[in-house]
């Protein structure tokens, strides 16, 4: 009886320990990690929005989920928005962050830029896991494709994009291709049921 008593005890004092260890790296790992975050999530906005001064976190609007699932997109999720400003504070477009659980080997998540006439500014994939060699190709051979173009719709195709609203798939790699397309229009779709379409007067 004793030895056991002995031995909850030394498992207790043990296990406040590792709690306050536990808990003191988490204070000091913290304030490193959420800068780390911050910058993280600059440099994305940067990314896709090289001529902005500066970017404003926005409040989400609550989705229509039935709307969005009736559009097609259940697999799709916003997560965040910002606004893109100039050095006057004039609205530029918005970051839309979206993740999409459609890919091979998990979820892809990305940020596109929008001009508020609707145009993809830019894409900065965030996170993948696609396979080497075949959907890891993304940042390569699609994220390039969307800069600049302006369609309400993507579509992808095997044969050779042909027009403004096609994205050339990867060979090999429909999923991820369908995936990150569907993705993007997905942040389309917000953009132009939540934030004023191409009017650019939501603010």
């Amino acid at each position: 009886m004793k030895e056991m008593m002995k031995n909850t005890v030394i498992l207790l004092v043990i296990t406040i320990v590792a709690g306050l260890v536990l808990g003191l790296v988490y204070q000091i790992t913290k304030e490193p990690i959420a800068q780390q975050e911050a910058k993280a999530k600059q440099e994305a906005c940067q990314e896709v929005f090289q001529d902005a001064a500066s970017f404003e976190a926005m409040e989400m609007v609550q989705i229509d989920r039935a709307g969005w699932e009736q559009a097609g997109y259940g697999q799709e999720t916003v997560d965040e928005v910002m606004r893109a400003l100039d050095g006057s504070g004039n609205l530029l477009g918005y970051v839309i962050t979206v993740t999409t659980k459609e890919g091979y080997g998990g979820d892809i998540q990305f940020s596109i830029g929008v001009r508020v006439d609707g145009t993809v500014n830019g894409m900065s994939i965030l996170s993948i896991s696609e396979t080497a060699g075949l959907g890891m190709k993304a940042e390569d051979v699609l994220k390039p494709q969307f800069a600049g173009k302006q369609a309400e719709k993507f579509e992808y195709t095997k044969n050779g994009a042909t027009s403004q609203n096609q994205i050339d798939a990867i060979s090999g790699a429909t999923i991820t291709t369908n995936a990150v397309t569907n993705g993007v229009n997905a942040g389309l779709y917000y953009f132009q049921t939540e934030l004023g379409g191409g009017s650019g007067n939501n603010e």
